[in-house]
């Protein structure tokens, strides 16, 4: 008699059910109480649908080999499935997917009993093989081949037919017994299903294929077209693509936090907004929605909290911004991989035919992870700086791999992943760089191994830039932080890349002296950092600047303005522009205004006048807003749940033995603490376990296994069956006990 599926899993050690729950993690939620539990589990369809999602090409052909045989009613051996299979599989492949199945317990039993779990019909295609089903009479006997040999042309071409699959067809003439198809059916050839469907049965389909009865199968994965390329040059590539992503996302934020776009009322961003920020960032659409929606799954941007709401920069923007270039990858490469939704989707259209938005709940795709990981899986596997020459050959990959996932945008899926880790850095070159391996391996609280890979990629910091006559300036790679925060302030990034070029302007320099920089600060620091001389130009454009810079002074009155030149401070008071500024002269060096400081500024500059900030100690007042900001939305969580633990398995396989154990006890009351005490005594002198039902402080019943250590004093000391803690238990708590045997 074979063995029941609850008896195989039973019989199995806890490395082998250890590895059952984390292949199907499902069957551990709610953990189990007993292998008969775990049984039924496994054998419901949702389950059995998700657990074979992960099965290649070949070990899917060997399921539907099994329903050929009908393993989940009788058991079959192994020789059946290779005859069935034919010579493309060997016997090692076949091997391989049988334990493959077995450690999903899809599949149970020795080689001679092969059983199977009766959900995986809904699994297999309708017609397994493109066979029909068995049928019995003249098919299933030994008349068979005599029948065969005797068809005749006419009705060889109706088999010929069916034998592609699908096995089943549509004849007008099926009731005329003098037609072709009437003399199949009329010798058990063929099935009859109504007046003008007939099928070919199993026997005669796998008879007529000869020594491949499921067709050809493809027993060895595609090997996709690939290019060795030198690790170093991937590397350096993805380096200068994350600096690069890294100045489209400032950008992006700075446009942002000025000019905050409206939520769209079905929620999302406007194309006209979303071609905004792609001529801001300089990128085109597709790559500027990918750059906004990793940006909202790193909780940088979101949405505000106003009757009108407005998608701006969050409040974790800037402990990102002063962080170095390697942290911000971390942050924005994670919440890539981590992110479910799918922006390559933007610009299409949904099942209503309504455009698709960037950050629109349209895009939400909880599987979008699993499948970003598949692709990155199988460029990892891939010698270090191999590239794939076409994502097609990736997708057959994956296809052969997995048959089962990705649905419609299975192939366009390793597209846009392939693009969009080329944008993030992950990828270059269509090679997945060493940073990017590091991502996919590194824990979510895990991110030093990850600034250490990026930082290893990118080239070392400079303190050096070149001035030119041109008023610009250019970094050779990326600057240390403090000189980069300061040329950020005196000059506007003109191009980025491998090397950054810097334009100096009236606009920048004032930028620098509203933040309290002064004239000789900006030479001294040029000076101290450039390789070339400073140009004469860019000293005459700092010094005018700075020579007309602060000549007015501003305060709070709201606003006041003083200047020790008179003259000008008339000239600022009957300028026409000024009308709206509410100037008052209050001596004959200062003037008030009700208009707050930064508007008179604003104001003032309008009008061509160059004025500056300054605070109560007559300091310079840096009035230049970081722009808007509202509070972090999302919660910092994985997208995927984490794998269990080891630790986390075992104690499910613990308690799961634990509840068979108990199953074969039998459980009666203790009459009084005599019969308690002596259970609990000759357990401790055996060093056996018991059950225990006992009632806590609450009135609540409970049970638990113990094998008990020291009794005496009221109470039993014992160490838990399941999860190894030892307990103290009042003896008067107990209400019914018995031995456990083990």
């Amino acid at each position: 008699m074979p063995t029941s599926l609850v008896d195989w899993l039973r019989a199995q050690d806890d490395e082998t059910l250890a590895a059952l729950l984390r292949l199907r993690p499902d069957l551990g939620v709610p953990p189990p109480g007993d292998f008969t539990v775990l049984a039924t589990r496994a054998a419901i369809r949702a389950s059995v649908h998700r657990a074979c999602d992960d099965l290649d090409t070949v070990t899917l052909a060997v399921l539907e080999a099994l329903v050929l045989v009908d393993a989940d009613s009788e058991p079959a051996e192994r020789g059946e499935i290779a005859r069935l299979l034919g010579p493309d599989v060997p016997a090692e492949a076949l091997g391989a997917s049988l334990a493959a199945l077995r450690a999903r317990a899809l599949v149970w039993g020795a080689d001679d009993e092969l059983c199977l779990v009766p959900a995986t019909r809904d699994v297999v295609p309708q017609y397994p093989g493109n066979l029909g089903r068995r049928a019995s009479g003249p098919a299933a006997s030994s008349e068979l081949p005599a029948l065969l040999a005797a068809v005749a042309p006419e009705e060889q071409r109706v088999l010929d037919a069916l034998i592609a699959g699908p096995p089943i067809g549509r004849s007008r003439s099926a009731s005329d017994p003098s037609s072709p198809v009437g003399r199949l059916l009329t010798r058990g050839l063929l099935i009859r299903l109504d007046p003008e469907t007939v099928e070919l049965p199993l026997q005669v389909g796998v008879a007529l294929r000869g020594e491949r009865p499921m067709g050809h199968i493809d027993a060895t994965p595609p090997d996709p077209e690939t290019l060795a390329r030198e690790p170093s040059v991937v590397d350096g590539t993805a380096a200068g693509a994350a600096l690069e992503m890294l100045r489209k996302v400032e950008r992006l934020i700075d446009l942002w936090g000025r000019v905050p776009p409206p939520v769209l009322r079905s929620g999302g961003l406007g194309v006209r907004e979303l071609r905004r920020a792609a001529r801001e960032m300089e990128v085109d659409e597709a790559v500027a929605a990918l750059l906004i929606e990793v940006a909202l799954a790193a909780d940088l941007v979101g949405e505000s909290d106003s009757p009108n709401p407005e998608w701006m920069p969050t409040t974790n923007v800037d402990v990102w911004a002063a962080g170095g270039p390697e942290h911000r990858w971390v942050t924005l490469a994670r919440a890539w991989l981590e992110m479910p939704r799918l922006p390559g989707l933007v610009g299409r259209r949904d099942d209503q035919d309504r455009p698709i938005n960037a950050l629109s709940e349209t895009l939400r795709r909880p599987l979008a992870v699993r499948d970003r990981r598949r692709v990155l899986g199988a460029l990892a596997d891939l010698p270090v700086g191999t590239s794939v020459r076409s994502p097609s050959g990736l997708a057959d990959l994956l296809a052969w791999r997995a048959p089962r996932r990705g649905g419609r945008l299975r192939d366009e899926m390793v597209s846009w992943t392939l693009a969009e880790a080329t944008v993030l850095g992950v990828v270059a070159l269509d090679a997945l760089t060493g940073p990017g391996r590091v991502l996919l391996d590194a824990q979510p609280d895990d991110s030093a191994a990850l600034v250490a890979a990026l930082r290893a990629t990118l080239p070392r910091p400079v303190d050096r830039i070149l001035l030119q006559a041109d008023l610009t300036a250019v970094a050779p790679g990326p600057l240390v932080p403090e000189l980069a925060r300061e040329l950020a302030l005196l000059a506007d990034v003109e191009s980025g890349g491998g090397a950054t070029v810097y334009r100096f302007t009236d606009a920048s320099i004032r930028r620098a002296l509203d933040a309290g920089r002064s004239a000789s600060d900006v030479k001294t620091l040029l000076e101290a950092h450039s390789s070339t001389p400073v140009p004469q130009g860019l000293t005459y454009l700092v010094e005018d600047v700075a020579r007309r810079h602060g000549r007015l002074r501003g305060g709070v009155a709201s606003a006041f303005l003083r200047s020790d030149d008179e003259v000008l401070l008339s000239e600022v008071i009957a300028h026409p522009q000024s009308a709206s500024l509410e100037l008052r002269r209050i001596a004959p060096t200062v003037a008030i205004s009700p208009v707050p400081l930064s508007e008179l500024m604003d104001g003032l500059r309008a009008a061509g006048f160059s004025p500056a900030a300054e605070d109560a100690s007559g300091g310079v007042l840096d009035l230049g807003g970081k722009g808007a900001r509202t509070d972090p939305r999302r919660p910092r969580r994985a997208a995927v749940a984490p794998e269990p633990a080891g630790s986390q398995l075992d104690r499910l396989v613990a308690r799961m033995r634990s509840g068979d154990a108990l199953a074969g006890v039998r459980r009666g009351a203790a009459n009084g603490s005599t019969a308690t005490l002596a259970t609990l005594q000759q357990a401790a002198r055996t060093r056996g376990q018991v059950w225990i039902g006992y009632v806590d402080g609450h009135g609540v019943a409970g049970e638990r296994v113990l094998a008990p250590t020291q009794i005496g004093a009221g109470v039993v000391e014992g160490t838990d069956a399941v999860s190894g803690e030892i307990h103290r238990l009042p003896l008067h708590r107990i209400t019914s006990i018995a031995l456990v045997d083990t």
